[in-house]
Order: structure tokens, then C-alpha cells, then sequence
């Protein structure tokens, strides 16, 4: 063997045991971060307000033979602090799709809502808060703002109907 030789084998044995050292040392670095971690994790203080500010607003009830659907625990009130002003609540919620036709929704233009009065306020009401899909277009329920409360809907659509008579 030439001195070449046992140079590039000392050289390679070198830099093996630094890898495996190296790899070592991150193996035993990582554990010991993952370790710190868990114990964190593991002492976080009362885990409630986490889960109450993710709890959902409401539960979807999917048995056909249930009579009510109960709120979820601790909802929060309604938006708009409960107002029942047409016009707010049609500019923030309705207005999207009512200035624009979105979906087939009728803007305020008298002649596209001339039917639809005619069939009578309850009925728009109740279009309005269950959802009505029909030849021209989708309405969601509550404009897809479920956090909405009936009266509130209902002074919506009050609203648009005094704009278009």
C-alpha cells in the first residue's frame, strides 16, 4: 500500500467518524428539543378558552324524526348588536348579490320584484330565512348569514320592498 493510499483511508476514516458523530449529536439534539416540547405542551394552563372560542355557533341536527334542533351552548347575540335597521343590514348583507343579480338574485329594479310582492310579504319572508331556489335564481337562508335573527331578515326584506314599490 503507497502512502497515497493510507492517506485517502485515514482521511476517509476521519471524515466517517465526524459524520457519525454529527449524526449523533443531531439525533440527541432533537430528542431533547422534542422533550422540551412535550413538556410544554403538556403544562399549557386550562385548555377551556381554547375550546370555547372554537366551539361552532351552532349544531346541524340530521335525525329526520327530531322535533327541535338545540343552539349550541353560549351562542353569541346577533349581529349588527341586534339592530333591526333595514337598510344596515342590507348594505352588509344583502346588497352583494341584490346590486349585482349574483345567482339569479333580482336588484332593486321595480319589475323584477313586481312578481314576487305579489305573492305577499310572508312569503318573501320566509324565502328569505329558509332559502327558496326557483327558475331564476338561489336565494341562501338568511343571505347566508345564519348568525341573523328572523326580525332582523324580515326588516331587510322591508327594506327592499319599500325601495322597489
Amino acid at each position: 500500500m503507497t502512502n497515497r493510499d493510507s492517506v485517502f483511508f485515514r482521511n476517509f476514516i476521519l471524515f466517517s467518524a465526524f459524520l457519525a458523530f454529527l449524526t449523533v449529536s443531531l439525533i440527541l439534539i432533537s430528542k431533547s428539543l422534542h422533550k422540551n416540547a412535550l413538556a410544554d405542551h403538556r403544562q399549557q394552563a386550562d385548555r377551556s378558552e381554547v375550546l370555547k372560542n372554537i366551539q361552532p355557533v351552532g349544531v346541524v341536527n340530521t335525525d329526520p324524526n327530531a322535533v327541535s334542533v338545540a343552539p349550541a351552548a353560549d351562542t353569541a347575540e346577533a349581529p349588527f348588536g341586534g339592530s333591526t335597521n333595514g337598510q344596515e343590514i342590507y348594505d352588509n348583507v344583502c346588497m352583494a348579490c341584490h346590486t349585482t343579480g349574483a345567482g339569479g338574485s333580482p336588484t332593486l329594479v321595480k319589475a323584477q320584484w313586481d312578481s314576487r310582492i305579489e305573492q305577499g310579504k310572508e312569503t318573501l319572508y320566509k324565502h328569505a330565512i329558509e332559502g327558496y331556489t326557483g327558475s331564476a335564481g338561489l336565494m341562501p337562508a338568511k343571505g347566508g348569514r345564519m348568525d341573523l335573527t328572523d326580525e332582523q331578515v324580515k326588516a331587510a326584506v322591508d327594506y327592499i320592498v319599500s325601495h322597489v314599490q
